[in-house]
């Protein structure tokens, strides 16, 4: 089941037909990823954001839906005119899953494997590649338990995109600011850029299919024709 709308589905773009979700947690750095999505939807992909609750106190759904033209999710139990109690069918058909501010909050959660909320649900269901874009103060990114859970899901296949040192939220200077969103779109670009879309290749299996059809029917014309 593909995401509820799309945008460019016959537009074009380098990143046409390419699907993307971006899981948005709690920071400050959320509003950076606005201009990610943007400049993904500009580029031909089809872009759904899931947020946490926190997410949406920093940035609102309504913004990301204008970005994306397509509806947000906020939430395991509502979701108007989406009937996957759990969203999961969302990540069938991404090829991408950025986590953008990734926060030690979400990190802490998948690297126990803890689906409590919208997002860490569909990270932890995810069929495909999943990018952490990390941010926090300098103190909490430098904790050995945060450490101890990157380098745990880096060993469990998920990527990072390193954060950067500069003025963070907590008004010190440090690691620990969210890697900027020209060098979070490249880095998304590279890894779509090393996989084939999934959307070419069910319309390959497709065509596969019409192909064993018509030579089933016209073999059971020639059978019919030689009576």
């Amino acid at each position: 089941m593909a995401p509820p709308a799309t945008q460019n589905e016959s537009g074009g773009g380098d990143l046409a037909r390419y699907e993307v979700i971006v899981g948005v947690s709690g920071g400050i750095a959320a509003y950076k990823v606005c201009a990610v999505v943007s400049s993904l939807v500009q580029r031909g992909a089809g872009v759904t954001v899931a947020m946490t609750e926190a997410a949406t106190r920093f940035v609102g759904p309504l913004t990301f839906q204008a970005l994306t033209g397509r509806q947000v999710f906020t939430s395991l139990w509502t979701a108007q005119a989406y009937f996957d109690p759990q969203h999961i069918r969302l990540t069938e058909s991404a090829d991408l899953f950025l986590v953008a501010p990734a926060t030690a909050n979400i990190l802490g959660k998948v690297a126990a494997g803890l689906a409590d909320d919208l997002v860490s649900t569909l990270v932890m269901s995810a069929a495909c590649p999943v990018v952490f874009a990390p941010t926090m103060n300098t103190r909490m990114w430098e904790n050995p338990i945060v450490q101890a859970n990157v380098t745990r899901l880096r060993e469990a296949g998920y990527s990072f995109i390193e954060p950067g040192s500069g003025w963070l939220a907590c008004r010190t200077v440090g690691t620990g600011r969210m890697a900027e969103p020209e060098t979070i779109l490249a880095t998304v670009c590279e890894h779509l850029r090393g996989r084939g879309a999934k959307a070419e290749g069910r319309t390959r299996k497709a065509e596969g299919r019409t192909r064993k059809a018509e030579g089933r029917r016209q073999k059971a014309e020639a059978e019919g024709g030689g009576l």
